[in-house]
């Protein structure tokens, strides 16, 4: 029988940590806003809370990292040893960090702490895990840009080192924070938390021609399809990565017009592997996941410190099944594809966990998540004389089935009746801000009792 990895959850909230932990997860990470890459505020940004989250994952026998992963200024590290002082006191499990300067700082001062290398660091090969295994650090979060087997090469030539892999979420189209197109656009730098996801923007080709001068001009006069030629394109017999035929118009210079910036032709080029400035899918390599468990990786982590309840909730669901299928030595089911489907996404990918085919990677089609099978539509607060009493997230009525999600098991039900908050009886709950109850069966409501009292 292998061993389990650890299952690691983004905890955006408490609530989302308690969620990650209902569902299956071992461990959560989170982040301070001014040294973390998330610099919007969270359930994290005091001291209190995120000693309240430090406290409540090891009153479960669970772990908490804290993402302390930012490229920093000369600014930041006048404050950052003095920041970061009440946050050791609280005893984080692990830091999370990328910079080799801010590592140096915590290792001299506190070099009992354990130190994660963040993704940031993009360790991509064996002599990289070894240096920092030298360094004192414990664990190397590796790159997102490896195969399967560039993985077990290193797992293989670094049995000292703790691997840490990403099976889930947003995928950046750089290496992780490496981008330019925000600190471009709008001077918001990636490396400290800023990225404004320049890469999902909505962007127009135009037809281009080179000038006297060597400039790039929008010429109006040819007409290009872009629609249709990307049809062409994927009407031809599909072959491995770097392999497939060119377009014949994949030579010619264009132009982009992002829907922000009316007016401004920036010229794009393309290869043979493609149009970079493009927005890339999402990462879903739950189908790998046997193939990490068995080459041993320690810990499989889960990115979206910004999604929801749900999100948190369905992933820890889905990927504790998996892992637990794969040490069984069970097969892998297909099921648990559909159900992370329901997710909102920008469509999936397996991302460079192996080669195939080119489109496989990109999202032509939409920047923003879309959700093409479920909608998360409330959270229970609290069960009582066969009520459940729901924050309502999203419209739903009366006549619509609905899963429960439930540490337990989920259950398909059918809602037959639904009161308003005063005890009215109501047939739709509209969107986010509303509080309803709404009618469980007998076996549901035990289940759910359990959870919530």
């Amino acid at each position: 029988m292998s061993r389990a990895p650890e299952l690691l959850l983004p905890a955006g909230s408490l609530a989302k940590m308690h969620a990650a932990f209902d569902y299956g997860a071992d461990a959560v990470y989170a982040g301070q806003p001014r040294y973390s890459l998330r610099v919007r505020n969270n359930d994290f940004s005091t001291l209190q809370a995120l000693q309240e989250g430090i406290e409540g994952a090891h009153a479960r026998g669970k772990l908490f990292f804290v993402a302390s992963n930012i490229f920093a200024h000369n600014s930041k590290l006048k404050t950052y040893l003095r920041d970061m002082e009440p946050v050791i006191e609280m005893k984080p499990d692990a830091l999370i960090m990328a910079d080799p300067g801010l590592i140096m700082m915590v290792r001299d001062k506190w070099p009992d702490v354990p130190v994660h290398l963040s993704v940031q660091a993009n360790a991509v090969n064996w002599a990289d895990v070894k240096f920092w295994h030298r360094m004192g650090l414990t664990r190397v979060i590796l790159s997102r840009e490896l195969s399967l087997d560039e993985i077990e090469e290193i797992r293989q030539q670094c049995p000292e080192m703790e691997l840490e892999v990403f099976v889930h979420g947003a995928l950046c189209i750089a290496y992780s924070g490496r981008c330019l197109l925000s600190g471009y656009f709008n001077h918001r730098d990636p490396n400290q938390g800023t990225c404004t996801n320049s890469c999902r923007w909505d962007y127009k080709v135009k037809n281009a021609e080179e000038d006297a001068s060597g400039d790039l001009n929008e010429m109006k006069v040819i007409q290009f399809d872009f629609n249709q030629a990307l049809d062409e394109a994927n009407s031809r017999p599909l072959s491995s990565l770097g392999q497939q035929p060119r377009h014949p118009l994949a030579d010619r210079p264009y132009l982009i017009e992002e829907g922000g910036r009316p007016g401004q032709m920036m010229p794009i080029l393309e290869d043979e592997h493609g149009t970079y400035i493009m927005n890339s899918k999402d990462l879903r390599a739950v189908e790998h996941v046997a193939r990490l468990v068995k080459i041993g990786v320690d810990s499989l982590k889960v990115e979206g410190r910004t999604k929801s309840l749900y999100y948190a909730a369905r992933t820890a669901q889905v990927y504790r099944r998996a892992i637990d299928d794969a040490v069984a030595g069970r097969p892998f089911d297909t099921s648990l594809l559909g159900q992370l489907q329901g997710l909102a996404n920008r469509g999936y990918t397996d991302g460079f966990y192996q080669r195939h085919h080119t489109q496989a990677h990109q999202n032509y089609m939409r920047g923003a998540s879309e959700t093409d099978r479920s909608q998360y539509v409330g959270a229970v607060l609290s069960v009582e004389n066969g009520w459940a009493r729901v924050d309502v997230k999203n419209r739903f009525a009366v006549g619509d089935r609905i899963e429960v999600m439930h540490p337990s098991g989920n259950r398909d039900i059918t809602l037959t009746r639904m009161l308003n908050d005063e005890g009215s009886e109501i047939q739709v709950a509209h969107g986010s801000g509303h509080i309803v109850r709404i009618e469980l069966d007998a076996a549901l409501d035990r289940a759910l009792l359990a959870r919530y009292l």
